[in-house]
């Protein structure tokens, strides 16, 4: 299976994350830089199996980025062969 990681310590908006996303994946000519597009994208166009995990998410990112996490949620119910995870940073302390 292919695993695509985001790093959330490089992405503070939606902007960064379709930067991102441009640059791991090849999306279709078509593709528009919204949640639908996305959605339809991994549950039509995408060579499965998939994985995509985003890493280092804050508390503050997590409800920025709480409709991307519910889609991609979702995208996995709908395609078999799609899975999503998400992690939190991690806090050391001395």
């Amino acid at each position: 299976m292919s695993a695509i990681k985001f790093d959330f310590a490089r992405i503070v908006n939606y902007e960064d994350f379709y930067k991102m996303l441009a640059k791991k994946i090849e999306l279709p000519d078509h593709f528009e830089h919204n949640l639908d597009a996305l959605f339809d994208t991994i549950t039509g166009e995408l060579k499965m199996p998939l994985k995509f995990e985003f890493v280092n998410l804050t508390l503050a990112q997590l409800e920025t980025f709480q409709n991307l996490i519910q889609t991609l949620e979702d995208a996995c119910m709908e395609e078999n062969e799609f899975e999503f995870n998400y992690f939190l940073e991690h806090y050391h302390t001395n």
